[in-house]
């Protein structure tokens, strides 16, 4: 009998554990999302066990991963730096509905109205200046600017396949096909350099090694905290411009959670106003949804920046896998057929040829 109760009691207190215990899967960056989930051990005692990606990989490798998964999951949160690909996991069947209590402030465009997702703490897509190379005559004020053949060579922007970048492709793309393949067709003609990430662009730019790129607010802020001869524009701000895009992060719950209840108070907790302050005030910037959250100086709010960009995420996400592959293809093959690259490879070629001549009139064969 004692032997009985003393399984009970461990099987028990197994159980304890395993509430107090949360696996998130996170795309914010690191650096930004590890001091909100150390706050949120503290003040709650539930362990979080995150697991982050990388810069090269970013959103679209924990994406596929939960995909992967999906038959046995090992995650109960998902904490994604975007929208678009939230809504794959929704198509994808990855998700289970969770409507948290602490989102009935959030505005309704920030929710998906089936309640697989919540979002919050927003970033915006913006140019990234560096004020040494770019006078204040010079300033970009839209996306066209980097097609501007005064700039040719001296642009940049993240692979257009992960991450912020990918989702705004594939926005792009479904706001109007043909101008988006004008716009890419136009940076891949003036010579843009396709980095690894939004932050990489951000370095670059800084660095002076770029006169202005593609970025994140919270990448840029970065560079204005380390004090970088930097300034930021909201691209394409006017009434009868296509508008400024606006990306928030999401919040979607696993289906088949193996700590459901631990997870929903991630969810929760993450979701409260409080956090939304949190990360307007810290490095990452982040712009809140709710309309009444305080932000230091350096945060604007969605009514101060200008027009947003009008979306549809539903469609965005729908058709992510479509365009992202779609720009690939064409960033790719343009690479395959640039003078740059047919000069190297003809260069190999004499080459080799040179080399193999060599050779035989060191052997005495016929060249």
């Amino acid at each position: 009998m004692r032997n009985l109760i003393v399984a009970i009691l461990a099987l028990a207190g197994g159980a304890l554990a395993q509430d107090q215990t949360v696996r998130a899967y996170v795309s914010l960056d690191r650096e930004h999302s590890s001091k909100i989930l150390a706050r949120f051990e503290r003040e709650t005692g539930i362990r979080v066990d995150a697991q982050y990606d990388t810069e090269a990989t970013k959103t679209i490798g924990m994406v596929r991963r939960l995909i992967t998964e999906k038959s046995k999951p090992q995650c109960d949160v998902y904490w994604n730096n975007e929208l678009a690909t939230m809504v794959k996991l929704k198509e994808s069947g990855v998700l289970q509905a969770y409507r948290s209590p602490m989102a009935t402030d959030i505005p309704a465009a920030f929710k998906d109205a089936d309640g697989f997702w919540t979002a919050f703490a927003a970033r915006a897509r913006v140019l990234i200046v560096n004020t040494d190379l770019v006078g204040p005559d010079e300033m970009p004020t839209s996306m066209w600017d980097l097609c501007d053949a005064k700039w040719k060579g001296k642009i940049c922007m993240a692979r257009p396949e992960t991450g912020t970048t990918a989702a705004h492709a594939s926005a792009l793309y479904t706001l109007d096909e043909a101008k988006a393949d004008e716009y890419f067709d136009k940076l891949i003609a003036n010579d843009c350099v396709w980095l690894t990430g939004n932050a990489h662009c951000m370095r670059e730019v800084a660095a002076g090694r770029f006169a202005f790129g593609w970025t994140d607010t919270d990448d840029f802020n970065v560079a204005l905290i380390q004090r970088k001869p930097v300034a930021m524009v909201y691209p394409d701000a006017a009434a009868d411009a296509i508008g400024v895009m606006f990306i928030p992060n999401s919040l979607g719950l696993i289906k088949g959670a193996p700590h459901a209840e631990a997870g929903k108070k991630l969810i929760d907790w993450l979701l409260r106003a409080e956090t939304e302050a949190m990360l307007a005030k810290a490095a990452t910037a982040q712009i809140p949804v709710r309309p009444g959250v305080p932000v230091p100086d350096n945060v604007q709010r969605f009514d101060q920046i200008g027009k947003a960009m009008p979306l549809d995420w539903s469609r965005v996400g729908k058709e992510y896998d479509k365009w992202v592959d779609h720009v690939r293809a064409k960033r790719e093959g343009a690479e395959e057929t640039s003078p740059t690259l047919m000069i190297i490879v003809g260069a190999v070629v004499l080459a080799v040829i040179a080399v193999v001549v060599l050779l035989r009139r060191a052997t005495g064969e016929p060249t």
